[in-house]
């Protein structure tokens, strides 16, 4: 081979010789800076150093922020089976590869196993002794270094480096130019994601999917193995609430950062935490850290309050999260932690506007309805006294008590339309509350309630059920006498019944004056039950109701 064809080595301090070496320099130039994806652009590189000087083998090592390690690796030359049987890709801490981190200047050498700075290759790579590193350089930044190794048809000459070092040089502009237009694409699919965020949560979502639709959105934009939204507990740790994942999330939900642990003290005070590898990392101290490599854990905070921690874990072995993406996820939660606190106000706002008509409606009910069917039922026992008939007093009779039950259903249907909309309480003690609150409207007046035993433990469906219809029948038959000042509410688990089995006691106590027509057993089944009696019982200052039943049909 004669010099400039392809594959003849080139003279040592020859200057880039003939129009095919420039035709295609110009064109590798023109090739590179064309690529605006930043990813094909660095794989471009490489093939195109590769191609521009004969090299079997290129690659393009990608440093950290600190320059100090290579973070990716785009190679040209090694086939899959190759890659797999090298396995793990040089970080730059020794050998020629590191040389180039620390020196980064352009290195040429014939022979790379003869240099005493070359720590030899790993097991299954190829056999490779020509080497001409270069570095390439964003402005004053080294992006990265460019390797070349096994120049066909011999050793890489001083018209390979100068080539190389021009192609380096552009290339450097096209990175520039390619990081850029990158940051302003992923900038604007944060943005939109932001809005969509804002968008679901406002559409009136529940807290639940409002902090799913939060960790599903981010988990995508930042290409995360998960998204998950913790929130602080009462015992001073954070609990994972909502998660989403490329897979199955099980194990997730419910995992909890118990307190002490020292990413807590950044997290519970709204700092930002940023992690290079979960599963070896000593402030991660969860049981499912080990899944997981890089990870970013944002506060979700608006207005000085901490709603709590959004956190988007990569797998291990992905590549970390660069500082642009850090900042920009940093802004994502910020604004998710805005629209969730407007989510939620406009759930209070709406709740709200329920509760005031709903509140309304019962007092229609009461001041209007109950009122009408309660003289109706005066006028018509006034009407069965005076009949002179058997038979049409028992007619007035039962209709009488037909109008006494719908006062009775009308009532039960104010209490329940006093209750609150939405958050209903979980426990049957908060149940009991609630009815008692619902209560006071119509009393004007807060009846007192006390527990003994352990309640929320002892009594469930469909034994709950049956005891809560009992009280809100004995609040609305205290209501309807006369002269009602206080009413006393007890539930007890700690009785034992007449066979000796352990029973639930509930007792309601007025002081009010007057009949309430609920007298004895009735069909309605609000006097003697299969498993529970409920009797009032007139006393010298008011009326007590008493219902038992047995904890066993609970």
């Amino acid at each position: 081979m004669t010099d400039g064809e392809p594959g003849a080595p080139a003279a040592r301090g020859a200057p880039p010789g003939g129009s095919r070496d420039l035709s295609g320099l110009l064109e590798a130039v023109i090739g590179v800076g064309s690529e605006l994806e930043l990813r094909p652009a660095l794989q471009r590189i490489a093939d195109t150093a590769a191609r521009l000087t004969g090299a079997r083998y290129a690659a393009l090592g990608v440093l950290d922020a600190e320059g100090l390690r290579i973070t990716e690796l785009f190679t040209h030359g090694l086939t899959d089976e190759e890659r797999r049987r090298i396995g793990k890709l040089p970080s730059g801490a020794a050998g020629l590869v590191g040389e180039l981190i620390r020196n980064p200047s352009p290195l040429l050498l014939d022979d790379l196993t003869e240099d005493p700075r070359s720590c030899g290759v790993p097991g299954g790579h190829p056999r490779m002794r020509s080497f001409l590193g270069v570095p390439v350089r964003v402005g004053e930044e080294v992006f990265g270094n460019l390797y070349l190794t096994e120049r066909r048809g011999g050793p890489f000459g001083d018209e390979d480096l100068a080539l190389v070092t021009v192609l380096a040089s552009h290339a450097g502009i096209a990175v520039e130019n390619a990081r850029l237009y990158e940051t302003a694409r992923r900038r604007e699919r944060w943005i939109e994601g932001a809005a969509a965020v804002t968008t679901a949560l406002l559409a009136g979502h529940s807290a639940d999917d409002a902090l799913t639709a939060v960790a599903e959105q981010a988990r995508i934009l930042a290409g995360a193995a998960a998204g998950v939204v913790l929130q602080p507990t009462g015992e001073g740790g954070m609990e994972i609430v909502a998660a989403s994942t490329r897979d199955d999330p099980e194990g997730l939900v419910g995992t909890t950062i118990l307190p002490g642990s020292p990413v807590l003290v950044q997290l519970l005070g709204g700092e930002p935490v940023f992690v290079e590898d979960s599963a070896t990392d000593p402030r991660m101290t969860t049981a499912v850290r080990g899944r997981f490599g890089p990870s970013m854990m944002l506060p979700l905070q608006s207005g000085g309050r901490l709603i709590g921690t959004l956190a988007l874990p990569r797998h291990r072995g992905d590549r970390p999260y660069t500082a642009v993406e850090q900042s920009l996820a940093s802004r994502f939660a910020a604004h998710a932690a805005l629209a969730l606190l407007l989510a939620d106000a406009q759930h209070d706002r709406e709740r709200l506007a329920v509760y005031e008509d709903r509140d309304r409606i019962a007092r229609d009910l009461h001041d209007l309805v109950v009122q009408r069917l309660f003289a109706t039922e005066m006028m018509l026992e006034s009407t069965r006294r005076r009949a002179a008939e058997e038979e049409t007093a028992s007619l007035i009779g039962r209709a009488v008590d037909e109008l006494d039950s719908t006062i009775q259903e009308v009532r039960t249907a104010i209490f329940a339309l006093q209750q609150p909309p939405a958050d209903a309480p979980t426990t049957f003690r908060g149940r009991v509350l609630r009815e008692t609150r619902g209560a006071a409207v119509l009393l004007g007046f807060s009846p007192s309630v006390r527990f003994t035993g352990p309640v929320d433990a002892l009594v469930r469906e469909p034994l709950e059920g049956r005891l809560l219809g009992e009280l809100r029948g004995a609040l609305a038959a205290a209501h309807r006498r006369a002269g009602v000042s206080r009413v006393e509410v007890a539930v007890d688990v700690t009785v034992r019944l007449p066979d000796g089995g352990d029973g639930v006691r509930l007792t309601v106590r007025d002081d009010g004056t007057g009949e309430d027509g609920d007298r004895g057993p009735r069909e309605d089944g609000h006097g003697t039950r299969e498993d529970g009696d409920g009797t009032p019982e007139d006393g010298d200052r008011g009326t007590v109701v008493v219902w038992e039943a047995p904890l066993h049909g609970r």
